[in-house]
């Protein structure tokens, strides 16, 4: 267990050696709150962008979740491509 806060300690700095360093009930909540939160946000994210939420559960995998975002970031969102709606116009009858 200690080889593992070391390394979380070396990437991430004390905020996870703090996590880690209570007891293994308290630990798992919490990565498991976090881990539902990055999927809650991006599934939404991704719907909004007109795509699948599922495609959220590639943010499970390390590394691949970076690379996700990166591409995603790029590619074209239909909500912002689509052409402005036509403005109605009032009618004579209720003036």
């Amino acid at each position: 267990m200690e080889s593992v806060v070391g390394v979380l300690n070396a990437i991430y700095w004390q905020p996870w050696a703090a996590i880690m360093s209570t007891d293994p009930w308290t630990s798992n909540l919490v990565m498991a709150i976090l881990l539902m939160l990055k999927l809650v946000f991006g599934g939404w994210l991704l719907a909004k962008g007109g795509r699948s939420p599922l495609w959220a559960l590639v943010l499970l995998i390390n590394g691949a979740d970076i690379l996700a975002l990166w591409i995603y970031a790029y590619i074209r969102w239909p909500f912002v491509d689509r052409k402005p709606a036509e403005p109605v116009a009032a009618d004579a009858a209720t003036d």
